[in-house]
């Protein structure tokens, strides 16, 4: 196995070219199925105010306030809270530059967001800090939407560390990937190439069985969870791609 990453590694990971890969391999219809699904499963009022966190750059976030949603978008890449402060003109959106488990604990939010797959970023001692402060964010009866593609039921079954080349424009990206057993976790190496321009680096998605998330979240005040595997609202099963997780804040 090769040299172990940094648990930190999501600190220096999010520049701008693996950023703007992300940005162009996305296309907008898949941001508004998800959004759909947040509206609709969280029965969001006009005018809700809603924490994306972590928001990357900011395509959840702005689709939110497009419809007249009131959002607050936080996230660690100060180029990503960058690019979506550029994009924002106009909506009623703010972007933080700050860590993923420094958000407001005032109860103050109707509901939160975590997309995109960063639930998993976090070793266990950072996800129970995670999930405390999304429980502090959420008023009573507030909601919540995970998007997690690594939990155990996902990963393990018929688990293969295949070689990926993807293509967005001129930026090429080669991904592979490793299970390490002992830390349950996939290490994901990214071979970033625009032109002369070419970064390696290295993420970790740590893995977490569904009834760990579930016992996680129930500790933080959450309650009314349903899971599903996609925006199109079918049930999460054993090897299901994607876990699409929703919750109700306890009063």
């Amino acid at each position: 196995m090769s040299a172990s990453p940094s648990s930190t590694w999501y600190v220096d990971f999010f520049t701008e070219l693996p950023n703007e890969f992300w940005r162009r391999a996305v296309p907008p219809e898949v941001t508004v199925e998800e959004i759909d699904f947040v509206e609709e499963r969280l029965g969001l009022a006009p005018g809700s105010l809603v924490l994306d966190v972590p928001c990357g750059s900011g395509r959840h976030s702005l689709e939110l306030a497009r419809r007249g949603h009131r959002v607050t978008g936080v996230d660690l890449s100060a180029e990503a809270i960058g690019h979506a402060r550029r994009a924002a003109v106009g909506l009623d959106v703010e972007f933080v530059h700050a860590d993923m488990r420094d958000v407001p604990r005032d109860s103050g939010f109707d509901a939160v967001v975590c997309l995109g797959n960063s639930f998993g970023y976090l070793e266990p001692d950072g996800l129970r800090e995670f999930a405390a402060a999304l429980g502090g964010a959420v008023r009573p009866g507030g909601g919540l939407v995970v998007d997690f593609a690594s939990a155990a039921e996902s990963i393990l079954p018929g688990y293969r560390a295949e070689p990926r080349t993807m293509r967005t424009g001129d930026i090429t990206t080669v991904a592979t990937s490793e299970y390490d057993v002992a830390g349950s976790r996939v290490l994901s190496r990214y071979r970033f190439s625009r032109g002369d321009e070419q970064l390696d680096v290295t993420a970790i998605h740590h893995v977490y069985t569904v009834a760990q998330i579930i016992d996680l979240l129930a500790g933080n005040g959450f309650t009314d969870i349903g899971l599903f595997d996609g925006p199109g609202g079918e049930p999460y099963g054993i090897g299901s791609g994607r876990l699409l997780l929703t919750a109700r804040r306890t009063s």
